[in-house]
């Protein structure tokens, strides 16, 4: 018998049916030689420091740092964890192969090595790689499978973070919260989490010392095109208005006339962060919320695997595009142009050296469905549109430099225009992004008629008053760029490719590090701006060893876990490298001088005056995360703004809106559902695909909700 274990139960039925193990076992299929069992995402983790000893269950200064001889991993614990594992127990023992069909990345691959180790596997391990979960993909997937062997360092790189992350997040945060937290708050550091609060607090500080000066510009309209002085702007409004006086007296003279034609390269295909970064853009989505929109998009089989890091196809691929523009039905006024010709193999979207454990994230072949939600459909138009866009001519546009004179004074203007659209075509009909300075933007856009050198004129001059602007705050989408080329400001799409390496952080990782400092209070949200609180500026100041807060140097402990995963580096090394530095760190923090981080007092009595005020909510809320989700039986609920959902929604996917068929549903009436599958019988159904008014609300088998 081969055993197949995937990292959650919607792939493992999935792969299940495409190898025709239809009969439903306690916590596993089987059928047709094969028994495909699942985890729940981590069924392990790395042991704490009080599984090492007891004298660890008390946070003390001069016990640090911990370093274990060998770091050991456990069971989570969770009933509904030690369950599954039993089945996965037993199961490694009776098989004769196992076929590991985690999830195709460095955590998926972490997840499945630590329960194959736990179950003490010693049965021949093949390796299962797609990129999609589609039944071609599984199928070719499996007529294709790789000896475990092929992606040891995988596992390797990925328990090298795990060990990293733990050495230095427990023995930092322990020795921060003893020396500063003063026994009121804990002081969480983390190997990326810290950098990118150092980076906010950077922001932050320019931000706030930052002083506003005004400042005059000379200008002028000749022949309804408005120039600009090509000088240093004006410090006084006297020294502007003499200019002014100036211009009056002189004509306006044409020194050049330029025409340049160029082009517009096509975007690139969408990697993880690049479609995080364009969804808050475009929606504001945060990006987890992103993370999880396009997870649910693969797990539909309607996109690729999306945790990936290259803007690249492999040039095997190539073949494959025709058939899944074909099959973009809703795209087909837009994809027409294209099937009229052979797609391009260009080396801006196919190239292998680019690739490595993935591809792009581009559409499959399996359209979407009427029934994905409103921010899903949103997510796939970006990818769809994106992928349609890279095949499509470069955008033709002719550039125009005009100098001119006003006696001595210089001045200069530029226009733009398209000639051809080419790939922008696919977006014409979107609104246009809007521009912090739209008077810049309307000089940009305006219309630039022929003009002849020497050409002199009367022309209609003015003085501009304007402001210094302070640095920008960061947004999710410039904080994740930001991620991704360790603080480097970078505009150019090629260059970013190539620090892509030293980046902090992976992109399957960034947003739940932007995730936790909004829980750990360092961060705030106002409007689309990320804020970083008092108790955020004051942990960095606080924290003297540039290695734990700079974006470079854990930029080139990233660039160590990836030299790791290629066969470059060794793990144990880097292990070694970070046991140094917290010993050196803790040893420097013990003998340094104490003081204690102020949390915001008055935010802490407003908490408290909330929790005296509305005790129901309280206690409401309480209930749901002490409820077990009835799906994985591996997590607790929680409770958002539309809906009630498993804390591992990634992975598990279990969700009940409030608002089923057309009816709100009170509270009462909901922890029915989700406690004892179903309600009682209700009325008020306005928008059942049946036209059912009333009925009983039930769960089933696949946790959907059904009115009957």
């Amino acid at each position: 018998m081969k055993l197949c274990i995937a990292e959650k139960p919607s792939v493992a039925r999935d792969i299940a049916k495409v190898l025709g193990a239809t009969m439903p076992k306690q916590g596993y299929m089987e059928g047709n030689g094969y028994c495909v069992t699942w985890t729940f995402g981590h069924l392990c983790t790395l042991k704490e420091p009080h599984d090492y000893g007891p004298q660890y269950k008390s946070w003390n200064l001069f016990l640090l740092p911990i370093i274990p001889q060998n770091f050991g991993i456990k069971l989570i614990p969770n009933k509904g964890v030690e369950n599954q594992f039993k089945v996965i127990e037993r199961l490694v023992e009776e098989c004769d192969e196992v076929i590991n069909c985690g999830d195709a990345g460095q955590e998926g691959e972490l997840i499945q090595r630590w329960v194959l180790q736990k179950a003490k596997c010693n049965k021949p391990i093949q390796r299962l790689w797609i990129s999609s979960l589609t039944e071609e993909a599984i199928k070719e997937g499996f007529s294709n499978l790789k000896p475990a062997e092929e992606y040891k360092n995988l596992y390797l790189a990925g328990n090298a973070r795990a060990i990293g992350d733990w050495l230095l997040g427990i023995n930092a945060t322990r020795l921060f919260t003893k020396k500063f937290g003063g026994n009121k708050a804990v002081l969480s550091i983390g190997r990326v989490q810290t950098p990118t609060l150092a980076m906010l607090v950077q922001r932050q500080k320019e931000i706030d010392a930052f002083t506003t000066e005004e400042y005059w510009e000379l200008k002028t309209k000749y022949r309804d095109v408005i120039f600009n002085a090509a000088i240093d702007r004006l410090k006084t409004l006297e020294r502007a208005e003499k200019g002014l006086e100036y211009l009056k007296q002189n004509p306006f003279e044409i020194v050049s006339f330029e025409i340049k034609e160029g082009k517009e390269k096509n975007p690139r295909l969408f990697d993880l962060t690049a479609l995080q970064v364009e969804a808050n853009k475009k929606y504001g989505y945060s990006a987890e919320n992103t993370l999880n929109y396009i997870q649910s998009l693969y797990e539909k089989k309607h996109v690729t695997y999306p945790r990936v890091d290259t803007t690249y196809l492999s040039e095997s691929l190539h073949p494959k595009i025709e058939g899944i523009l074909r099959k973009m039905y809703f795209y087909q006024d837009l994809i027409a142009p294209l099937l009229e010709a052979p797609i391009p193999k260009s080396k801006a979207v196919f190239d292998d050296t680019k690739v490595t454990d993935h591809h792009a994230i581009i559409p499959t072949e399996v359209p979407p469905s009427q029934n994905l939600s409103r921010e899903e459909k949103l997510v796939y138009d970006l990818v769809a549109k994106r992928f349609i866009a890279v095949f499509y001519p470069e955008c033709k546009i002719s550039n125009t430099l005009v100098e001119g004179k006003v006696g001595t004074i210089p001045f200069k203007t530029s226009g733009r225009q398209v000639l051809e659209p080419g790939w922008r075509a696919v977006y014409a009909k979107e609104p246009k992004e809007e521009t912090a300075d739209k008077e810049k933007e309307k000089e940009e856009e305006q219309t630039i008629p022929e003009f002849i050198v020497g050409e002199t004129g009367p022309h209609d001059p003015k003085i501009h008053q304007g402001k210094t602007s302070p640095p920008k705050p960061y947004t999710e989408a410039t904080l994740l760029r930001a991620m991704e080329t360790a603080g480097r400001q970078v505009e150019d799409e090629e260059l970013r490719e190539m620090l892509k390496n030293n980046g902090i952080g992976r992109p399957s990782t960034r947003a739940n590090i932007i995730e936790t400092l909004f829980k750990r209070k360092y961060i705030e949200k106002k409007r689309k701006n990320l804020i970083a609180t008092q108790t955020g500026i004051q942990l960095i100041d606080t924290i003297e060893d540039e290695l734990l807060k700079s974006p470079e140097l854990t930029g080139e402990w990233e660039s160590k876990l990836r030299k790791i995963e290629s066969g470059q580096y060794e793990a144990n090394l880097f292990k070694e490298e970070l046991i140094q530095m917290v010993t050196e760190l803790t040893k420097k923090v013990v003998d340094g001088k104490g003081k204690v981080i102020s949390l915001e007092e008055e935010k802490v009595e407003a908490v408290k005056e909330k929790k005296r005020r509305e005790p129901a909510v309280k206690k409401e809320l309480a209930s749901w995360e002490e409820t077990q989700c009835p799906k994985c039986k591996a997590h607790h609920l929680l409770k958002g703004k539309t809906a009630v959902g498993c804390s591992d929604f990634k992975n598990c996917g279990f969700k009940v809106s409030f608002e089923i068929f057309g009816k709100k549903l009170s509270d009462k009436q909901l922890m029915d559902l989700v406690m004892k599958g179903k309600t009682s019988k209700l009325k008020g159904f306005t928008s059942h695909p049946e036209a059912l008014a009333e009925g009983v609300l039930s769960m089933d088998e696949n946790f959907a909700v059904v009115l009957a």
